[in-house]
């Protein structure tokens, strides 16, 4: 089997279960493969039911006291049986399962596995796996790969789908046997297997360092390939006329901080250096990039060349645009905005007015990459938010000028220790200070008794218009997680809210007009309470959202937290973090406890290092930056360090070729 072979193509996989897949981008084998676990679990010794908790994954050893029996549940048939231990008892349900009708005999003891639900005395599992003490104790020495889902893909399902797949299709390395044996790692195809199929937690950790390592090294040539082309052209676009800039500052009803006016120094140094720009601009949240970002396009606009910022969202896009054409129109400088739900024929009209040079300056979202999309004389490229973008893609935009300048902006922190390897090769700058007007974010770490408070906060502040995020680290009820959904926590809160308040959900499984249309209303105010996952991190500004309650907090690295607490705070009213924890652990009180310590990102970044450090190997990858499937730049740092350190050995000639080979490995294992 080819890994460009369709996945209908692996045994068990057909027509309907493809469309499903479908739903994940897995299209063909390679995506299938490439589709990695986002944590582990182990199997738990049993618990009493008196020892359960509401909303946590447990396994009870119980004996079957009535007969399990089919019984109607609105559309869909469910199977309901009751167990009993020493403690209490248990009822159980399954929906759409009526295979396990054979497999409980009335009077036999057994072990079953899944999520808690209480509801005063009453005790029950839905849709629990079902074990004899033989084979649970099997279980118990084995790790679990636990897979993003969708609705009718189990993790069993997935993981047994990999199986086949690793079973017939070949895995290229290209990795040298040298470094391979410096470093110690497995082959790739190895590698694949252990972390899908984990039968031993030491062979799994080596995989992830390897396929870690593996991205770090194609993204670090991808940079280095970046940098050397632009090293041999000279910089063509020279920037050195500053009225419209210094009309936009004596505009602006706030003075600019120390920091923004290092930036910008740094950044006019660049525009009329020898070489083309290439600059990475790190700001915490809220700290002002889009002002910096703005004066260098109004700098490239007055001397009559053309320049762009791509946005991560079109949402965002659209709020950058408002902002841009308002600052600029006094100016008489044109801003064109070109995003994917626009008409053909107000795309036509934009392409025309960008090619005229009407709009010298634009804003868009990858509908920028558009090969309809010509202009006249780029000079400048910004992109937004660059993790969201892939270097290929950034290349793809570089390629519509003639070696224009680049700055990227992201407002994740990354230790800096990190961003020197990540980034060697580019000038980094740092917005490290924030505003003297902003309100800091009220933050505070609770645990799961404390939602009644946090709903009548909610409810009081939506009275007063105020609008809320309520952040969820799964999209819908999975198998066998403690993680809160999105699709459930919704209606949930509609439930508790009724008409008076509207509850609106938002995830990355959505197309993109649907979550285009849900991010618009939440910022106009029609929706007041937002349940979503962290597509939320970046690519909204919505001054009047001043809650942010984040459900399950232990599952996400500080960083990423604090990313997420930027969503608010970003209007003239106070505003509040609620972070909730999902468990007790004093542990995971202490670390989130940082963010009430630390408001700047950096400095929680470096925090988030030494906590959790390299190797935390249990768990969703946290950092929240970067685009790698393994790769976390906290938990693998030693990998990046061990990258960087290899890939500074190769002469250029080298780390081309190396650059081109990963690429083409890297492109038959998947399609972007």
């Amino acid at each position: 089997m080819k890994i460009t072979d369709s996945v209908i193509k692996v045994k068990g996989i057909g027509q309907k279960s493809a469309k499903l897949y479908e739903k994940l981008d897995i299209r063909t084998v390679g995506d299938l493969l490439c589709h990695f676990p986002r944590g582990y679990e182990r199997y738990d010794m049993p618990v009493l039911v008196s020892q359960t908790e509401d909303g946590t994954v447990r396994t009870v050893e119980g004996i079957l006291t009535a007969a399990a029996k089919p019984v109607a549940a609105g559309s869909r048939r469910m199977i309901v049986a009751r167990i009993r231990d020493i403690s209490g008892e248990m009822d159980l349900r399954w929906f759409n399962s009526p295979f396990v009708l054979k497999q409980l005999p009335l009077g036999r003891k057994l072990l079953f596995r899944g999520k808690i639900s209480r509801k005063g005395r009453s005790v029950s599992m839905v849709q629990p796996e079902i074990y004899t003490e033989d084979a649970y104790r099997a279980r118990m020495r084995s790790l679990r790969p636990v897979y993003s889902l969708t609705a009718g893909l189990s993790h069993n399902a997935i993981a047994k789908a990999v199986s086949e797949a690793l079973a017939v299709t070949e895995i290229p390395d290209s990795m040298p046997q040298s470094i391979r044996r410096k470093r110690g790692f497995l082959k790739l195809e190895d590698a694949y297997r252990a972390i899908h199929c984990p039968e031993d937690e030491s062979v799994t950790k080596e995989a992830i360092k390897r396929l870690s390592y593996d991205e770090f090294t194609r993204f670090l040539l991808s940079m280095r390939h970046l940098k050397a082309g632009i090293l041999r052209e000279p910089n063509s676009f020279l920037m050195e006329k500053h009225t419209v800039a210094d009309g936009i500052l004596a505009a602006l009803p706030y003075e600019l901080t120390a920091a923004q006016k290092r930036v910008l120094a740094e950044i006019i140094k660049d525009l009329c250096g020898a070489y083309p720009m290439q600059r990475l601009l790190q700001g915490d949240v809220g700290s002002g990039k889009t002002v910096i970002a703005l004066l260098a396009l109004a700098m490239c606009a007055e001397e009559g060349i053309s320049g762009c910022l791509m946005a991560p969202t079109e949402v965002l896009a659209r709020q950058h645009f408002a902002f841009f054409t308002k600052m600029l129109a006094p100016f008489g400088i044109g801003v064109a905005l070109l995003v994917g739900s626009q008409t053909k024929t107000e795309r036509k009209r934009m392409e025309e007015g960008i090619v005229s040079g009407e709009y010298p300056i634009v804003i868009g979202t990858h509908a920028l990459f558009q090969d309809s999309v010509e202009f006249p004389k780029l000079g400048l490229v910004i992109v937004d938010e660059q993790h969201r973008f892939g270097v290929k893609q950034r290349e793809q935009l570089m390629r519509k000028g003639e070696m224009p300048h680049l700055l990227i902006m992201s407002a994740t922190p990354i230790p800096r220790t990190l961003a020197m390897m990540l980034y060697g090769d580019m000038d980094i700058s740092l917005l490290d200070e924030q505003p003297a007007e902003r309100l800091p974010v009220k933050t505070c770490v609770v645990d799961r008794s404390y939602r009644p408070t946090a709903y009548r906060f909610i409810k009081e502040h939506a009275a007063k218009g105020e609008q809320t995020y309520v952040i969820c680290p799964l999209i819908e009820e999975s198998e066998d997680s403690e993680g809160e959904n999105v699709t459930d926590y919704a209606r949930k809160l509609r439930e508790e809210f009724g008409d008076e308040i509207t509850v609106g959900t938002l995830h990355g499984q959505m197309n993109g007009k649907d979550k285009n249309a849900i991010l618009s209303d939440f910022a106009e105010g029609k929706i007041s309470v937002l349940v979503s996952t962290t597509v939320v991190e970046v690519g909204i500004n919505v001054p009047n959202a001043t809650i942010i309650m984040v459900e399950n907090a232990e599952r996400f690295g500080l960083s990423a937290l604090h990313q997420l607490r930027g969503r608010v705070g970003r209007g003239a009213k106070q505003s509040y973090c609620i972070l909730m924890q999902g468990n007790e652990s004093e542990e995971t009180k202490e670390r989130l406890s940082v963010l009430l310590r630390a408001r700047n990102g950096f400095a929680i970044a470096e925090e988030d290092l030494k906590l959790r450090g390299p190797g935390d190997f249990f768990g969703i990858r946290q950092s929240g930056d970067m685009d790698f499937a393994v790769a976390d730049i906290i938990r693998d740092a030693d990998m990046l360090a061990a990258a960087k350190e290899d890939t500074a050995l190769l002469s250029d000639e080298e780390a081309e070729e190396r650059f081109h080979l990963l690429v083409a490995e890297r492109d038959s294992l998947v399609v972007y």
